[in-house]
């Protein structure tokens, strides 16, 4: 599977997207039109181990909702990440058995390195 999970809204995004320039067998999914899937994100966890690594600690609404003052468990990870979409750290790209997560300069060489 090669698929990219973003947001169409999100300048870094569309930044790191354009950097990539991916082949037209990735499939792109904006999550605000189409929000992820508990099946989406069970995959995702599949692959990253973890909720917490696909949460992101970045957005307006976890200040908001004072999550930051809070002790977040893994089962809490999830459902903010199912309830809105941006608390999903992005852009979240899946290629083959392999995904990388957020926005670091060090992710996406990692991903440039996969699909070279």
């Amino acid at each position: 599977m090669k698929k990219v999970y973003y947001l169409k809204t999100c300048n870094t995004c569309v930044r790191i997207l354009k950097e990539l320039n991916l082949s037209s067998e990735f499939i792109l999914q904006d999550i605000k039109k189409e929000p992820i899937t508990v099946k989406q994100l069970d995959e995702m966890h599949a692959l990253s181990g973890n909720y917490q690594s696909l949460f992101s600690k970045r957005s307006k609404l976890y200040k908001e909702m004072g999550l930051k003052d809070q002790v977040l468990e893994e089962r809490d990870f999830k459902n903010y990440i199912l309830e809105h979409y941006t608390f999903l750290s992005r852009p979240v790209i899946i290629v083959d058995n392999e995904i990388f997560i957020g926005n670091s300069q060090k992710t996406v060489d990692a991903v440039k390195t996969k699909i070279s």
